[in-house]
């Protein structure tokens, strides 16, 4: 990795695999690639998995790298994928359970977040609790104070890491997903998360990716009752804004 160009020294999808067995593999996602309906102008991460790692015999048939969660488009991280039925079957439903009980799936994020009057009279620590309705044909979420019948809850808990010229670092662990929740419920607040444009940022990114990423899964292995597996990754391209965050 150059660190000062951000440019990366290589561009094959194993040298971004974070963890593999039978059952299952993480990847660390780029900005651009799509975990699942990949359309135009994306990558087709399922696609780059099947074309190095195969598919794999089961009884229903072959089966493919399936996305066990979501990352959107243009956040990069750690991807879970499932290389059985059986293990996605276990996966889905670690990654649904209620948040109160035990043996969930914990996710931790990195966010550079445009410093404004807003990240002002932000704690240093604390829970944002929403009702997340989405706007399907929009391919947006808002985030409410009052419950609906068509909304969601949506959970976070997060803690500023840093704070810097132009922006604050805040490291987020999101509780339940929701689509778009870190994105929405930080917009809800004033937040802009940078590079984001469709919820508000000032500026695109070089390559279309947002601020956003997906540093860390610890969850129950599928393989192995009552062990649990942690992974880590940073992000991608490793630039300088990356570098001030991790050292923050």
């Amino acid at each position: 990795m150059n660190k000062e160009t951000g440019t990366e020294t290589g561009n094959g999808i194993e040298e971004r695999v974070l963890f593999i067995n039978d059952d299952i593999i993480v990847v660390n996602k780029r900005a651009g690639e799509a975990m699942e309906g990949a359309g135009r102008g994306m990558v087709d991460l399922p696609k780059l998995l099947n074309e190095r790692y195969g598919v794999k015999k089961s009884k229903g048939g072959e089966f493919a790298p399936t996305a066990v969660h979501r990352l959107d488009v243009p956040v990069s991280g750690c991807a879970l994928f499932a290389r059985t039925p059986k293990a996605l079957a276990f996966l889905n439903n670690v990654f649904s359970r209620n948040v109160y009980q035990g043996g969930r799936a914990e996710k931790y994020y990195w966010a550079v977040v445009e410093k404004t009057k807003e990240t002002g009279n932000l704690a240093e620590t604390g829970e944002l609790v929403h009702w997340i309705q989405t706007n399907t044909k929009k391919n947006k979420s808002s985030a409410y104070d009052k419950r609906t019948a068509i909304r969601k809850e949506g959970i976070l808990r997060y803690r500023i890491k840093g704070i810097g010229k132009k922006y604050i670092f805040i490291e987020v662990e999101l509780v339940t997903g929701r689509h778009h929740q870190i994105r929405a419920q930080f917009a809800a607040l004033g937040l802009r998360i940078k590079g984001d444009l469709k919820y508000g940022a000032a500026r695109s990114e070089k390559d279309g990716g947002i601020r956003l990423h997906a540093r860390s899964l610890y969850f129950p292995d599928p393989s192995v009752p009552g062990n649990f597996i942690h992974v880590a990754a940073d992000p991608p391209v490793m630039d300088i804004l990356w570098e001030s965050f991790a050292s923050s």
